[in-house]
């Protein structure tokens, strides 16, 4: 069967994949995508989405046993996992469905199947009913990237949960050690925690949340303390001893010594690997390091015509920007002025309970980096809107030059800070300086409005603390 030809194909149809593919297709580009497993890919099947939708059951159990505080009654208050994990699945295969939807709607053609690069601007894709050939001068990575498996904590399923095998609890843990406190790792400690797990949080760097500012992660740290949470930093999990039926003992190892522990069960979230293999890229000539494509600021390769964007291409792992690395790669074929993403313009969010979001240098960073800054406070207990939500615990920080009034970093921990954090990524896209924040009339009563109190306060004017 002669070769399919498109302007572009892409590989992976997760939401960079899938974006691009849009996109393309809008341009007026006749455009293929080549998907393996699930249309949305991990972030909508597995990943951001359905994390999202198990840690709002969680939130929900736990405004339940908060009743009385807003003087309602709530009695014999309990949670069906599988109906959590159901309803968790459910949200996925609809927006999965969506996607599906979307890619017929703009004439994408869809090719289930395994891809590989037998030469420049070829794709062969093993399918269920063989091998087919396509190809295209312009060739889109995005194959995402997978969990890290470590020798001796390898997941099994059973005791030693991937974050895939956490989406479908077969049990709900009595006893819960989390290796690893990033988003994925503390995201899931925090889900089964406020379902009343026992959680140990383990973390090799020096406090959780590591790539957070320092003031937020202290913060964050004290509330899953407080919330029953046991976090031991600079501590490695050397190995596990597994039995099955009963538990897993953990050696673990400080500056202290060598301790274990015993779970029944443990997940791993100790960061992500690129999916490289078997695409053919070294014979191509594609760099390659530590499991990450090498690509310039507009996601080239160095290999005329392909392209790598999201999770392949390296930090940050995050699925607005692999989206916005597809469009931008799209536009890009398509002969369009294309701008390139600026890393230290995208937001990072951790759907814990409280929410972190930050954007741009933490305090630490923007001072090695040799700013003279100001830094601004606010906490959410001097904030209306908060203390009536019941929510008075969290803070709102930001970092400016000194010199310039440029918002150089904005980092905030609490309710909704997910949702807020937006409002400082507009301004450091439309490089807004403290005085464009600082005369924006912000709405009352929001929790929105701390994040002008926290540009009032780095200049010394701030009103409500």
């Amino acid at each position: 069967m002669a070769a399919r030809s498109f302007d572009m194909i892409v590989i992976g149809a997760g939401p960079g994949g899938y974006v691009a593919a849009i996109r393309g297709a809008q341009l007026g580009l006749s455009v293929a995508v080549v998907e393996r497993e699930h249309l949305g890919g991990i972030c909508l099947n597995w990943g951001c989405i359905p994390t999202k939708a198990l840690l709002r059951s969680a939130e929900v159990f736990h405004l339940m046993h908060r009743a009385k505080e807003f003087g309602l009654k709530a009695e014999g208050l309990g949670y069906d996992l599988d109906a959590v994990v159901a309803r968790s699945r459910g949200v996925a295969k609809q927006l999965s469905g969506g996607v599906a939807h979307l890619l017929k709607k703009n004439k994408v053609t869809v090719v289930m199947g395994e891809a590989s690069l037998p030469k420049p601007g070829f794709v062969s894709v093993k399918t269920e009913k063989g091998v087919e050939e396509l190809t295209a001068k312009n060739i889109i990575l995005a194959t995402g990237a997978r969990a890290r498996s470590l020798p001796g904590l390898e997941a099994d399923g059973d005791l030693v949960w991937s974050y895939k095998h956490a989406l479908v609890p077969k049990r709900m843990p009595k006893k819960l050690l989390v290796i690893g406190s990033g988003a994925i790792g503390i995201e899931f400690a925090s889900f089964f925690n406020t379902l009343g797990a026992d959680v140990t949080v383990v973390e090799v760097m020096d406090r959780v949340l590591p790539v957070e500012d320092a003031e937020i992660s202290a913060f964050a740290k004290k509330a899953f303390v407080k919330q029953g949470m046991k976090i031991l930093e600079k501590t490695t999990v050397k190995k596990l001893d597994r039995k099955p039926g009963v538990g897993v003992t953990a050696h673990l190892e400080d500056a202290k010594g060598a301790t274990t522990a015993e779970f029944d069960t443990v997940i791993s979230a100790v960061g992500i690997v690129g999916n490289v293999e078997n695409l053919g890229l070294e014979a191509l000539g594609v760099k390659i390091d530590r499991t990450h494509v090498v690509v310039d600021e507009f996601c080239r390769t160095g290999v005329p015509g392909l392209y790598a964007i999201g999770d392949i291409a390296g930090a940050p792992w995050l699925a607005h920007k692999a989206s916005h690395e597809g469009v931008m790669v799209a536009e890009l074929i398509a002969g369009k002025h294309a701008h390139p993403i600026k890393p230290g313009s995208i937001a990072g969010c951790t759907y814990c309970h409280p929410q972190v979001a930050s954007v741009g240098l933490t305090e630490e960073k923007a001072k090695a980096a040799g700013y003279e800054i100001r830094v601004g406070r606010f906490p959410f207990v001097g904030n209306g809107k908060a203390i009536a939500l019941g929510e008075p615990e969290g803070l709102v920080k930001t970092v400016f030059d000194a010199k310039t009034g440029e918002l150089l970093g904005a980092h905030m921990i609490g309710a909704e800070v997910t949702e807020l954090i937006q409002g400082y990524v507009i301004g450091r896209k439309l490089e807004t300086t403290e005085e464009d924040l600082m005369e924006t009339v912000f709405p009352h009563p929001t929790l929105s409005e701390m994040m002008h109190e926290a540009v009032l306060d780095a200049y010394g004017r701030a009103i409500h603390f």
